[in-house]
This record gives C-alpha cells, structure tokens and sequence, in this order.
C-alpha cells in the first residue's frame, strides 16, 4: 500500500532522529563528567557543552571552546565523525521520503477533488478513443489502470487539468476511491471480457451502491442481466456497428449524419447532440414540450428531440419527441440537436455543462 510506503519512509526518519538525539545526550553529559575536573577546560558545565557538540556536529567549528583532557578529545573525534554519519543518513532517508512522495503523487495515490465525472477502470486502446471524446467536450476524466506503463503515457498526452490517473489493483476497493469514484456522474468498466465485466460490477456495487455504471458488450444478449445487476446503460459494439455499417450500404447519407452527430462539434459549424439539466433557475423550467421545441428551433437553430425524467421510483426514462402538453421539470434532461455555435449561448442560458450531473442526496 501506498500509504503503508510512506509511513514506514516517515518512521524511518523519525527512529533515525531519535537515534541521532540519544546519541547527542550521551556525549554531551559524558563530556561534562571527563572535563568537569579539568581547570584548563571550558567544557565542563552543560551549556558549553551544548553550544561545543553543536557547532562541531554542525562543522562549524569556532575554535571558542575545545576539550581539554584525552577523554574530552576522543569525545570530540566521536562527535566530528558521528556529524558525518548523521547528516549523511538524514540527507539519504529525507530524498527516500521525497522521492515516494513524488512517486506517489505520479501514480494517484494523493487522489484527486474532481466531482461531477467520468471514471474509467481498465485501460486499452479503446479507451483513449473514449477519453478524447470526453475531454474533447471539456469533461473531467478519472483513468484507473493496473499496469504502470500506463499511467505515463496518459500523463503525456493528457493535461492533469482533464484527466487524472491512478495506478491500482482494481479489486483495491479503498484505494479505488482516490480516483473520486462517489462523486463521479457515471463508472465505465473498460474490462475485455463480459463475465469479468459482470463479476466485478456486481462487486463494486456493494461497496458504491450510488455509483452508475455503463459498459460495451461483446455478446449483446447480455444486456438484461447487466440491466438487472445494477449497470445503467449497456452498449453491444458489435450491434452498433452493424447498425452503422448497414445504415452506409442502404442509406449512406443518413449514417454519415448519424455518425458526425454521435462524436462531439469541433467546430461552430459542426453538430452534436447535447443533455442539458433542468434547474431551478432555468427559463424553461416549468414550460411545455412544445413551446421549447419551438422557442429552441426560433432563437437557436436547435432540435429538441427529447427529454429525460425520472419516474416514481426514481428511475430515468427517455421520452423520445413526446407527444401531448408534457411539462419540463426540475431535474429533467433535455436531448437536443445543435452546433457549436448554438451551444455555447444555451450554456449561458442553461447554465450547466452538458452532461449528466451526480444526483446529491440529502
């Protein structure tokens, strides 16, 4: 354990001051005793003692006071070596401290304060195709990895303003919580195959009953069994290629459209498809469906296509492009289809990121 590290570097120094301190107290009273009898020896009463161990422990070396008796002068060969013993121990035992400091700060074990964001565990070259995506529209992003050439080429294409990394086992359910998992809006298990995905969900959701999760399925059968272990949203990537890919055999125009609104707008021109929260201070907090689908399309050229509430038991459920005098509420998301230019003014007015945002419990 990281922390174990660290305290036992921290007790190291600790014994070897303390050591050095017994040692100081020995020679200073022992030198008092073999010079007190002297009467050429300034050294024989603790205060000149004191200042004389000091200033040869620190080689400074005044020359003011000295011993004067054989003893006295051994003392004083003990002291000259001694200073050289401890300041070398101190020096070596204060850079091992610092260097597990810093070492420990690169691989995440001083955690992180990111709130409202994305966690990865597992680490792949999916992922990073994921992470440019979310950085890319200017989320937070937590990576947890078990391999520590990882962490620093994460570290090198990715600002710590964006993404954080930490090197763990993934099974470390305590240590797993400097990535902020509790606070995080949704956890992507980012594991290869689906029964470790399952496994390891089911075990984490005992330890964070509140956390989201959402994961890629290689087998989409098993969409209903990670539905009813507790994940929030379950992707087959072999089903939504094949949708995209017969979308491009019959209607190539619809899946390139669909395909550049599915990846975040680099530019003002470019489209994207955005989740906006509802707050309480919202202007259309409170207003019809269909007074906003129109007031979004007259004044930002945006489509709404949707909405999201939450149902008595406090489940979500998307409403695709409802029908009926359906009001918009506090803590509904609405799905809309914009550019980057439009987008930018709907923060404003909105005044929430895109996304979703972690549910706080009183």
């Amino acid at each position: 354990m990281p922390s174990k590290l660290k305290n036992n570097a921290t007790l190291r120094i600790l014994l070897v001051i303390l050591l050095f301190v017994a040692i100081y107290l020995i020679l200073v009273v022992t030198l008092v005793e073999v010079e007190r009898d002297s009467q050429q020896s300034n050294l024989n009463n603790y205060s000149n003692s004191v200042w004389y161990s000091l200033a040869t422990l620190t080689t400074v070396g005044y020359g003011d006071l000295f011993p004067s008796t054989t003893y006295g002068r051994l003392i004083g060969y003990v002291l000259m070596i001694t200073s050289i013993f401890i300041f070398g121990i101190l020096i070596g035992q204060l850079t091992t401290l610092m260097t597990t400091i810093k070492e420990n700060k690169k691989l995440g074990y001083s955690g992180t304060s990111f709130s409202n964001h994305a966690v990865i565990i597992g680490w792949n070259e999916f992922g990073w195709h994921v992470v440019d995506q979310l950085v890319g529209v200017g989320r937070r992003v937590s990576i947890v990895t078990n391999k520590k050439d990882d962490v620093d080429l994460i570290k090198e294409k990715y600002s710590s303003k964006n993404v954080f990394v930490l090197f763990s086992d993934y099974n470390n359910h305590e240590l797993l919580k400097k990535s902020n998992i509790e606070e995080a809006t949704i956890v992507f298990i980012n594991m290869e195959d689906d029964t470790d995905k399952l496994v390891y969900v089911l075990n984490l959701k005992k330890v964070f009953p509140e956390t989201e999760f959402v994961v890629t399925l290689e087998n989409g059968d098993l969409k209903n069994t990670f539905l009813s272990a507790g994940v929030s949203n379950t992707i087959s990537t072999q089903e939504i290629s094949s949708k995209l890919l017969a979308s491009y055999m019959f209607e190539p125009d619809v899946a390139t459209y669909s395909e550049s609104i599915l990846s975040y707008a680099k530019s003002d021109g470019d489209y994207d498809i955005k989740q906006l929260l509802i707050t309480p201070n919202n202007p259309y907090n409170g207003k019809s469906y269909q007074d906003v689908f129109f007031d979004l399309k007259k004044r930002y050229n945006s489509v709404l296509i949707g909405i999201t509430k939450r149902d008595k038991f406090g489940q979500k459920k998307l409403i695709k492009n409802p029908l009926g005098d359906l009001k918009i509420h506090t803590g509904d998301y609405l799905i809309i289809i914009l550019n980057g230019k439009a987008f930018k003014l709907l923060k404003k007015v909105f005044g929430v990121e895109e996304g979703m945002v972690k549910d706080r419990k009183s």
